[in-house]
C-alpha cells in the first residue's frame, strides 16, 4: 500500500483553471448522466461530472431537445460537457456559442465512441485515425475556447491492427488541449474483456505538458487508487462503476484523502438515495418521463441484493412517485450490501469489428470532413 499513498502525494490534477480534487471526473454516459444524476453524484464527493454527451452541429442548430439537455444545476461548478463532431467548422462553431453564451466552463470532446451509427459516419472512435482531421477539429475547437479548457476523450484505437491513441495524445497536447482521457479498450472490445491499463503508463510517457486521465474498469476505490499507481496517470474517470452507486464517489473522495471508506449502504438507504434521485429527475424532466427514465436504474441499485422477483418487476416498470414509495415500503431495510456488489455493472457487450466509412482505412493522413454527423445528442 506504501506506493499508492506515494503517488498521492503528487500535486492536485489541474484542468485549465480547475483544481480538481479528488482527481476523478464522472464520464458522460448516454441516457445517466443528465442534471439529476451528476447533482446526485456530487452530493457524495467533488470531482468533475460531465453532461451527457452534446452533438455539435445540434448546438449550431439550436435543437431544442439538445438545449434541454444542456442544462446544469444552480450550484454545477465546474459546469462541464461533452462535444461531439466530425467537422472542424462546425465544432469551433458550437465552442464559440457554449463560451460566448457561458453555457459551460469546460468543455471535453468524444474521439471514443465505439457505437456502430457513430463511428459509421467517421465519427467517435474512429475519428482519430485521420490524423489531420483529428489535429483540425482539436486545434480549431481549443482555439475557440480561448480561456475555457478543452479536453479529449479517445480510445486506443479503431482494433489491435490500427492504434491510434499515441499518436491522438501527442496531436492533441499539440494543438492546444488542455487534457487527455484514454479509455484503455479499442473500439472493437466495445465494453467487454479487460481495459488495458500498460497503455495508460504509455500514453501518460508520451504526453508530458498537460494531464493524463485514464478510463476503464474502476468499479471501487481500491481500483481507482491501483490505476493511479500502476500507471502514473494524474485522475481517473468513472463510467460504469457508479451506476446505481452514485456514493462511489464518496468512496473514491475518502480513498484519495487516506481515510477509511464510508460503511457500505443498507437496502433501506439504497432506496432513500433512489428516492432522492426520483425528485431530483422530475424537476428536470416531470414525473411522468422521469419515472419512465429511472427504470432503467432500478437492476443497478439492486444488484445482488435480496429483492424478489415480484418486487424487481414492479420497479422495472413503475411509473408514479407514489407507487415508487409503495415498492420502497416492501423493501427489507435492514439488509447489508451485498459482498458481491462491487464488480461490474452497465453493459458488457462483446467486441466485434467497427463499422467505418468506405475507404476509412486507405489514408490516415486524408483530411477531408466524413458525412456530417447527425442532430442527435446523447449517443
Amino acid at each position: 500500500m506504501e506506493d499508492v499513498t506515494a503517488t498521492l502525494s503528487k500535486p492536485a490534477l489541474k484542468i485549465g483553471p480547475y483544481e480538481v480534487d479528488p482527481p476523478v471526473v464522472l464520464a458522460p454516459m448516454a441516457g445517466i448522466t443528465n442534471v439529476a444524476f451528476r447533482q446526485l453524484c456530487a452530493e457524495y464527493g467533488a470531482g468533475i461530472y460531465v453532461c451527457e454527451m452534446i452533438t455539435a452541429r445540434a448546438v449550431v442548430e439550436r435543437h431544442p431537445g439538445t438545449m434541454h439537455m444542456m442544462t446544469f444545476g444552480e450550484h454545477e461548478k465546474p459546469r462541464s460537457m461533452q462535444l461531439y463532431g466530425v467537422d472542424p467548422k462546425t465544432m469551433a462553431e458550437a465552442v464559440r456559442i457554449i463560451v460566448g453564451e457561458g453555457l459551460a466552463d469546460h468543455i471535453d470532446s468524444n474521439f471514443g465512441c465505439p457505437v456502430a451509427k457513430v463511428t459509421r459516419k467517421g465519427g467517435g472512435a474512429a475519428l482519430p485515425f485521420k490524423r489531420k482531421l483529428f489535429a483540425d477539429i482539436v486545434r480549431e475547437s481549443a482555439a475557440a475556447a480561448g480561456d475555457v479548457p478543452f479536453t479529449v476523450k479517445f480510445r486506443v484505437g479503431i482494433d489491435d491492427d490500427h492504434l491510434t491513441y499515441l499518436d491522438a495524445g501527442r496531436i492533441a497536447e499539440a494543438e492546444g488541449a488542455a487534457a487527455v482521457s484514454l479509455h484503455a479498450r479499442t473500439a472493437a472490445q466495445r465494453y467487454s474483456g479487460q481495459a488495458d491499463w500498460t497503455k495508460i503508463t504509455a500514453l501518460k510517457e508520451a504526453v508530458t505538458t498537460i494531464p493524463v486521465l485514464g478510463n476503464g474498469d474502476i468499479f471501487s476505490a481500491a481500483d481507482a487508487l491501483r490505476m493511479v499507481s500502476e500507471t502514473g496517470c494524474d485522475g481517473v474517470v468513472v463510467g460504469r462503476g457508479c451506476l446505481g452507486r452514485p456514493w462511489l464517489f464518496g468512496e473514491l473522495e475518502a480513498a484519495f484523502a487516506g481515510r477509511p471508506l464510508p460503511t457500505p449502504p443498507t437496502l433501506g438507504e439504497v432506496s432513500r438515495v433512489l428516492r432522492r434521485h426520483a425528485e431530483l429527475l422530475i424537476q428536470h424532466d416531470g414525473e411522468t418521463k422521469a419515472l419512465r427514465d429511472l427504470r432503467k436504474h432500478m437492476a443497478w441499485y439492486f444488484m445482488n441484493f435480496p429483492v424478489g422477483a415480484e418486487l424487481r418487476r414492479g420497479f422495472a416498470m413503475v411509473s408514479g412517485l407514489p407507487e415508487l414509495d409503495d415498492l420502497i415500503g416492501r423493501l427489507d431495510h435492514d439488509a447489508p450490501f451485498p459482498a458481491n456488489a462491487d464488480g461490474p455493472r452497465g453493459r458488457q457487450g462483446s467486441p466485434g469489428k467497427v463499422t467505418l466509412p468506405h475507404g476509412w482505412l486507405n489514408d490516415p493522413d486524408d483530411d477531408c470532413v466524413p458525412e456530417t454527423e447527425d442532430m442527435h445528442s446523447g449517443g
